[in-house]
């Protein structure tokens, strides 16, 4: 449905930090799945950790909250020049649990429901899965302001 070019039009984030490599689908309002391709080049595999590479749970609930990013300025309907002035800030991440490691050749799956979506606020509920099996989950708070 969007691919990384597209995913950048609305997104601020660049490599090293664009953690959402495609949008699979969308519900403007309601949902969102996308996901990402974990291959051994990433960088955080350099430290994290040599000999025994695990994708860290921080960068696993970063790209939950760049998807649902993706969903709330879509949900808002805003021009491509409104989403050049807006970026999403973090509020809160509650619940988080870390349920299976995450290793290279791995492609993370992000599944993000709305449980409130009001104004600029938006409350997200993330989950993160491999090969249909739940690895991570988290409850995500965060407001679009402008930059």
């Amino acid at each position: 449905m969007l691919d990384v070019t597209q995913i950048q039009e609305i997104l601020p984030h660049r490599y090293p930090f664009l953690l959402v490599d495609r949008i699979t689908d969308m519900e403007k309002g309601q949902s969102i799945t996308g996901f990402k391709n974990i291959s051994i080049s990433e960088p955080a595999f350099m430290g994290h950790f040599p000999g025994h590479p695990i994708y860290p749970g921080v960068l696993i609930l970063e790209g939950m909250a760049q998807a649902g990013g993706v969903l709330a300025l879509k949900s808002n309907d805003l021009t491509t020049e409104e989403l050049q002035n807006k970026v999403i800030y973090f509020m809160s991440i509650d619940k988080a649990k870390f349920r299976s490691p995450v290793k290279p050749g791995d492609k993370l799956v992000y599944k993000i429901d709305i449980l409130k979506l009001k104004g600029t606020l938006i409350v997200l509920d993330g989950k993160a899965y491999v090969d249909d099996k739940l690895v991570a989950q988290a409850e995500l708070k965060a407001m679009v302001v402008d930059k």
